[in-house]
């Protein structure tokens, strides 16, 4: 009976444990197995290799200490590149969360809305790579070639007309001579003459729309009359020099003004023959053609220059990546309860109130969670700026990534190449572990 009692209260053999699915632990960490594997040699190895290696010198024999992390302060293009990186952090994430919040909530109520937020997202199908040369194409200096400078020089031309004549100069044995940017002539006009400006080198195919044949001056008495045109005619020994032949252009357009005494008395444009009149009260002047006539057509901005490259590849950035906040912006915006947009609206506050004080402050997980997002992934940028910014401008340009690209492979200087990458890291772990910390409250609701 004892006996019997004895082993009665043997405790029971222990079992192996098992996960909450069911799976023993064993069996579950054989299937993990080989992802920790893969992560321990592709993630935490080259992680604890750029460390150990960034306090060794540059062969990688000599211990260095923190001469390389000082050298990050010290280097004037790190220090561009992480002036630039500020930059990046500051603006880019800001401006595309900004804009893809505008695009949820403009688009939510129309019936295009989703072929737009297609049309929008559809940049993030696209590599960095051909962004970066789709980009280099659109900032291209010649408004022939690049889309941004087309748009530009066309919005200038509208309200400030280039020169049709910035080649323009007097030929051999011209009455004009150059001055100020423009020409004047040798000698002063009278009453009742006739004046003959002939200049050359402007294409035919350059010559203004309204462009005619050119026609000699007419006398009128109490009158200044006169033709300035292209005194140029195909093929040697052709046309007379100093007057109008049958096949010459006027330079229509041209401003011609009469000058006394430093001032301008009088003007005139020339006609699409050439020919132009002035009244009486320039009689006993020179006649100018101002500079104005002659300078040279507006060619846009240096989008890929020294002070407006950073911006440039920031916008280029912004249009690939606004779709990608657009989404998740509109994924939260369809959470939200839509008796509080009404209640707001039934108590009398306008559109922009209902955005600004119940729209926005309900999407502020949403949003910040897009923005710390967009964060980590500026602070690693560098496809699209080693594409874009051109030899040239690459140094005001630089960032982060791509010194580290630079000094590790072009300047073979390893250690530093580390010290950077490790600096990268300690960056982007704060907000990361900042972005963890609100997906995991955010669970908890």
């Amino acid at each position: 009976m004892a006996s019997a009692t004895a082993g009665a209260r043997k405790a029971p053999a222990p079992r192996s444990r098992k996960s909450v699915t069911g799976t023993r632990r064993s069996v579950a960490a054989l299937f993990l197995l080989p992802a920790l594997v893969l992560l321990g040699a592709l993630v935490v190895y080259p992680i604890g290799y750029s460390v150990v290696r960034s306090f060794y010198d540059q062969s990688g024999d000599g211990f260095a200490g923190i001469d390389n992390y000082k050298e990050l302060f010290s280097d004037d293009g790190i220090r561009t590149a992480l002036k630039n990186n500020i930059i990046w952090v500051v603006f880019a994430p800001t401006v595309t969360t900004a804009l893809g919040l505008i695009f949820a909530v403009l688009t939510e109520r129309v019936r295009w809305g989703t072929a737009f937020k297609l049309v929008v997202f559809m940049p993030m199908a696209i590599s960095m790579l051909a962004a970066g040369i789709i980009f280099r194409l659109v900032y291209d200096q010649d408004p022939d070639k690049g889309v941004a400078n087309a748009v530009w020089v066309g919005v200038h031309d509208t309200f400030a007309q280039s020169s049709a004549f910035p080649k323009a100069h007097p030929g051999r044995e011209s009455p004009l001579v150059a001055r100020g940017g423009g020409f004047v002539t040798r000698q002063t006009v009278h009453t009742g003459e006739t004046v003959t400006l002939p200049l050359v080198g402007v294409a035919p195919d350059r010559m203004p729309d309204g462009a005619g044949k050119a026609v000699a001056p007419t006398a009128d008495p109490g009158k200044i009359t006169g033709t300035t045109w292209q005194d140029f005619t195909r093929g040697k020994g052709v046309g007379t020099l100093g007057a109008p032949d049958p096949t010459e252009l006027g330079y229509a357009g041209m401003r011609i003004e009469a000058v006394k005494d430093g001032k301008v008395v009088a003007s005139a444009t020339a006609a699409g023959d050439g020919t132009f009149t002035l009244p009486a009260k320039a009689d006993g002047a020179q006649l100018r053609l101002p500079a104005s006539n002659f300078k040279e057509p507006y060619n846009g901005l240096d989008w890929l220059g020294p002070s407006l490259v950073t911006p440039a590849i920031i916008g280029s950035y912004i249009w690939m990546w606004a779709g990608f906040a657009m989404v998740l912006i509109a994924a939260g915006l369809a959470g939200v309860p839509r008796e509080l947009l009404e209640a707001a609206r039934v108590d009398g506050a306008t559109e922009w109130q209902v955005f600004r004080r119940v729209t926005v402050p309900l999407l502020a997980p949403v949003l910040a969670v897009v923005a710390v997002t967009l964060m980590i992934n500026v602070l690693k940028i560098f496809d699209l700026v080693f594409i874009i910014a051109p030899g040239s401008s690459q140094d005001d340009a630089d960032v982060l990534a791509l010194e580290l690209y630079r000094k590790g492979f072009s300047e073979d200087q390893p250690g530093v190449a580390s010290a950077i990458a490790v600096f990268l890291l300690l960056l982007v772990i704060p907000v990361m572990w900042f972005n963890i910390r609100r997906l995991r409250r955010e669970v908890r609701r």
